[in-house]
């Protein structure tokens, strides 16, 4: 029986978990770049929770889409739609990249022309247009695997002894045979497929495609590096490569690599090799986490509890005598409410304005007042030092925060949100949505100026052949591209033509409110979305907990009296203990359909349940303003109001 010709001339194949964001920008791109071939494009969904499927199957109509129930991970994932693919080539793709237009001509092009040709990666930049060295990879034998985990292969890049993990001898600007293709971008021909199999579900994440590299090489076949056209990686991972979960798996996977091609003494050396690096990234992963953590708060407890005894010896000078337990306990105890009152209000959290520590104080400074009148009288030495300490833990927190700019920083002030300096490229109608969505995302903007890729409009400054003047005589800091009248070829080559070490891109898509962009899919605050879930901020999730802690706290030590206001007495008491431990909460979202979408827990009783609400358009639309505008208070009415309701199923 002859052979059937496939359908299609390419099958890209992308796997997505949770990056909505990306994956519609990444598939605009690849429908863009599929004009001149016969392309059928997969998404495979492993169990997305941020509307994903719901994108794909309505904006992206001519995309098959496999929604997953369970995360199956990246190999068997990519494995579904291979399965189904009637193509001569298929394409491995990241949802979080950005092919130029002509990418899909040139590297199915290339392998026509170079039969020999199993597998074929191209030329990766990442969010500020920097070239990435996992573009082209050697094979990780144990000796390369030793360089790269000890140091060697970063301090003599360009050797071809240390340096063979990244090729780094390699220009990458050169095409050259490699080991190994990056799963980001992976293109292979489907007969090689055939002939050496599909990816090994043994690899959940990572090392699944250095396998199939090493693989495609035993079967005879070559694996190309090829420049010729460039795509945007964000370098996004569900795992940060700085956790210590991140170092566990990918070190794992490496080891599962060594245990099924290398020789059993290789392998042994290997895995010995890969523990030792695993147990000593994930202990200084540990030890730098925890230190980053406490860091601050450690030298503000420290600072202020000084200042506190220092002052109570001012006292003691005056001949006003404290009592021994205020020394040994009270003193410590007034500086770790007033610390715990700043983690309550998130005080450390990353970004998080100077202005709260006045709010932190004073809320904490009430509850030490509150439980000092309960003292007894030999303990109530002084309000007034009480006061004073209040303004001495304002104090020292500046104080510090001083000391560290001057010291690592080299300037005498309060670190502050960056001013961002814009500049936008697009046409007037595309400068004019995006300076709105910015001046509705991000705080502090210094000035946003246009630039035309066409003809000159009203509050543009120039044209895209001038962006490098821009950005160096208007300081520009952050240039956002517009997708909808912009080429991805014309966007990556901007990004990496145009120079500045501090210089951040974004891409706008068109018809959407948000803008993508950054060095890293997981880095936070890269994405400019409308911000519409204070919610979420990590103070209001903080208070939120606190409020729910404490009225389950009284309503379980107040349940001999107040089970009888119950008819089911057992369901009020499970649920108040199920909000104590974290598993729900007293007031959220109450509709399965709306938690589905959202990260909040299951809650007992909804915010606007006194309104009645029948309509499931009305209840999203309370749900959209509570979580909006959410404020402590309401919480407290809610369950105050709905008291009743507390033995819901």
């Amino acid at each position: 029986m002859a052979n059937v010709r496939p359908t299609y001339d390419l099958s890209v194949v992308i796997v997505n978990y949770n990056v909505a964001y990306f994956l519609e920008q990444c598939l605009n791109a690849v429908l863009a770049a599929s004009k001149n071939l016969q392309v059928q494009v997969f998404v495979v969904d492993n169990n997305s929770v941020d509307g994903s499927v719901d994108m794909v199957q309505t904006k992206f109509h001519a995309v098959h889409c496999i929604a997953n129930k369970e995360n199956v991970g990246f190999s068997r994932a990519n494995n579904q739609a291979i399965e189904l693919s009637d193509a001569r080539y298929v394409l491995l793709l990241n949802p979080d990249t950005v092919v130029e237009e002509d990418t899909f001509d040139k590297v199915v092009s290339f392998m026509d022309e170079h039969p020999q040709g199993g597998g074929l990666g191209v030329r990766m930049v990442d969010g500020k247009g920097r070239f990435l060295p996992e573009s082209k990879r050697g094979l990780p034998t144990p000796m390369v695997a030793f360089y790269k985990i000890f140091g060697l292969s970063k301090i003599f890049p360009k050797s071809k002894r240390f340096g063979r993990y990244h090729l780094g001898y390699l220009s990458e600007f050169e095409t050259n045979e490699v080991d190994v293709l990056s799963g980001a971008f992976m293109l292979m021909r489907k007969e090689t497929l055939d002939e050496v199999g599909l990816l090994d579900e043994t690899f959940f994440m990572y090392g699944e495609d250095i396998d199939l590299s090493y693989r495609i090489q035993q079967g005879g076949y070559k694996n190309y590096y090829y420049p010729e056209t460039k795509i945007i990686h964000y370098k996004g991972e569900s795992t940060k490569k700085s956790s210590v979960n991140y170092v566990f798996i990918f070190y794992k996977a490496m080891v599962i690599f060594a245990k099924k091609h290398f020789s059993q003494n290789n392998a042994k050396l290997f895995s010995f090799a890969i523990h030792f690096a695993i147990y000593m990234r994930a202990s200084l992963s540990i030890v730098r986490r925890f230190i980053e953590r406490i860091s601050f708060p450690a030298v503000d407890l420290a600072v202020s509890l000084s200042g506190l005894y220092l002052l109570a010896e001012r006292w003691k000078v005056k001949d006003i005598q404290f009592p021994e337990i205020a020394w040994h306990w009270l003193i410590p105890g007034y500086a770790m409410i007033w610390m715990l009152s700043a983690l309550v209000f998130g005080i450390y959290d990353k970004g998080s304005r100077h202005r709260l520590i006045f709010k932190s104080v004073f809320f904490g400074t009430i509850f030490i007042l509150t439980i000092y009148a309960l003292f007894p009288k030999e303990w109530q030495f002084s309000r007034l030092y009480i006061l004073l300490g209040s303004l001495l833990f304002i104090a020292s927190y500046f104080v510090v925060r001083f000391m560290f700019e001057l010291v690592f920083k080299g300037h005498f002030g309060l670190s502050k949100l960056p001013k961002k300096r814009f500049a936008i490229i697009g046409d007037e109608s595309e400068y004019l949505r995006i300076k709105q969505l910015l001046e509705n995302t991000y705080p502090q903007i210094d000035s946003i100026f246009g630039i035309s890729n066409t003809e000159k409009f009203d509050g543009s400054i120039g044209n895209m052949d001038q962006l490098n003047e821009i950005v160096s005589i208007h300081r520009i800091n952050e240039v956002i591209f517009s997708a909808k009248t912009l080429s991805s070829s014309e966007i990556i080559h901007w990004m990496t033509q145009t120079s500045g070490q501090d210089l951040e891109f974004k891409i706008a898509q068109p018809d959407t409110s948000f803008l993508i962009g950054s060095n890293s899919i997981d880095r936070a605050g890269e994405l400019y979305v409308l911000n519409f879930n204070s919610l979420s901020h990590p103070e209001n999730k903080r208070v939120k907990r606190l409020i729910d802690v404490s009225f389950a706290f009284l309503f379980i030590v107040g349940s001999p009296l107040l089970i009888w206001f119950f008819p089911r007495k057992n369901r009020f008491l499970q649920n108040c203990g199920s909000v104590f431990i974290g598993r729900k909460t007293f007031v959220g979202y109450t509709d399965s359909e709306a938690l589905s979408k959202s990260s909040q827990k299951q809650s007992i009783i909804g915010p606007f349940d006194h309104l009645h609400l029948t309509s499931k358009e009305d209840r999203e639309r309370f749900f959209l303003i509570y979580s909006r505008d959410y404020t402590p208070l309401f919480d407290i009415r809610s369950i105050l109001r709905n008291f009743r309701a507390l033995d819901r199923n």
